[in-house]
């Protein structure tokens, strides 16, 4: 396309939390790869069906790196985004991000994900009973999605209790667009959290994330980026997905009776969640080390690449009668959670969280209902993961 299109004025009402906008939906049909203006003012590649967002999930040559990172294009301009540009040569930020999966890897693993889960569970339970013990109507993003999703987290990585109330404060202000000195700050603040905590772990290690990097030799700089990285990629999208989780079971009943029926109807379920709710930021925004020809386009050899996945989980190429919600859906090639090496190690903690809180909330409140049409939500506009304000349910 010769002319690029304003990203951010595209699928910023409520209705866009169910489905694709269509101005999104027409780009995918024109071409698999469209020019387009991102939030930073940037132009970028856009990449909107799943075949071509799969192959390049696969091509080494769409990385990390760029030839010179403060020059680099942006899509949208905090700190976090920053980071993800981790080096000049193509091949160290290849080895810096292998290296930083086989240093994760194993804190999700599914040995130490049956150690969690038990917390998981009653971590759920401890907050839809809150939610009863309050009565109607309640504020479900913010008394159990946002709250419960922090919780899960804070076991993980090992965070203590009487600081969890410090975090959620600094990585709100880290994702706020539009002021970069407040995410400049609430990013320092955090880096600073991290690296005091690093040292009370490496006197006193437990069986957490922080711990286990002090172990693998890590300085405290690495490992308050990884763990910093873990924080702020794991917590929005999952907020976001119990959102318009709930948002969709509560209003699809018999779709919500289906995913209720055991464990394994369920987990089926919360991978159509996965694919049709467009929750948080679905860009994967990446720079090519090379040129790349793909869908009829050169990407020219520092360029941003943006792979959408939300557009990708409704490519009708891909998927049958994509606009339907179908929590029996099988098989659901979804790209939600990336491909290959840029396949989410955090994805099968996120399955677990779902799923629990599914399956907790319909379970001890069979009634529950969304108090509000999807039309009259607030959007939250001005933080990178977007999502809903307040989601207020009644039983």
């Amino acid at each position: 396309m010769s002319q690029s299109l304003d990203l951010p004025t595209l699928g910023t009402g409520p209705s866009a939390m169910l489905r694709p906008p269509k101005e999104l939906r027409d780009l995918q049909e024109q071409a698999p790869v469209c020019k387009v203006r991102t939030p930073a003012g940037d132009e970028a590649w856009l990449v909107t069906r799943h075949e071509e967002v799969k192959q390049l999930l696969k091509d080494e040559r769409i990385n990390r790196s760029h030839p010179d990172p403060p020059s680099a294009p942006r899509y949208v301009d905090t700190p976090f985004f920053n980071l993800l540009i981790t080096d000049s040569d193509p091949a160290e930020a290849t080895r810096l991000h292998r290296e930083m999966r086989s240093l994760l890897t194993p804190s999700f693993s599914a040995r130490r994900l049956a150690r969690l889960r038990p917390k998981v569970v009653e971590l759920a339970e401890e907050m839809v009973q809150a939610l009863l013990d309050k009565g109607p109507p309640v504020d479900l993003h913010a008394e159990f999605s946002q709250p419960f999703a922090l919780q899960v987290l804070y076991e993980l990585i090992g965070v203590p209790p009487e600081d969890r109330m410090h975090i959620v404060r600094m990585l709100g202000r880290m994702a706020v667009l539009g002021d970069p000195a407040a995410a400049e700050e609430g990013a320092a603040e955090l880096f600073g959290y991290i690296s005091e905590l690093v040292g009370r772990k490496r006197g006193d290690p437990g069986e957490d994330v922080i711990s286990r990097l002090c172990e693998a030799g890590l300085d405290d700089e690495r490992i308050g980026t990884l763990s910093a990285g873990v924080l702020f990629a794991g917590l929005d999208s999952v907020i976001s997905h119990i959102d318009v989780g709930v948002l969709v079971l509560a209003n699809n009943p018999d779709k919500r009776d289906t995913a209720m029926q055991d464990a394994g109807t369920m987990a089926i379920a919360v991978e159509e969640v996965l694919r049709a709710a467009k929750a948080g930021s679905s860009m994967l925004p990446r720079w090519a080390a090379e040129d790349v020809e793909i869908g009829g386009v050169t990407i020219r050899t520092g360029e941003l690449v943006l792979l959408d996945f939300t557009l990708s989980n409704f490519d009708e190429r891909a998927f049958d009668d994509p606009e339907r919600f179908d929590v029996g859906r099988v098989p659901n090639p979804h790209l939600t959670f990336g491909h290959g090496v840029w396949h989410c190690i955090g994805a099968p903690l996120a399955r677990v969280e779902l799923q629990t809180a599914f399956s907790a909330l319909f379970g001890r409140i069979p009634n529950l209902q969304v108090a509000v049409a999807p039309e009259d939500l607030k959007l939250e506009s001005g933080q990178l993961s977007g999502g809903v304000l307040e989601l207020p349910i009644t039983w």
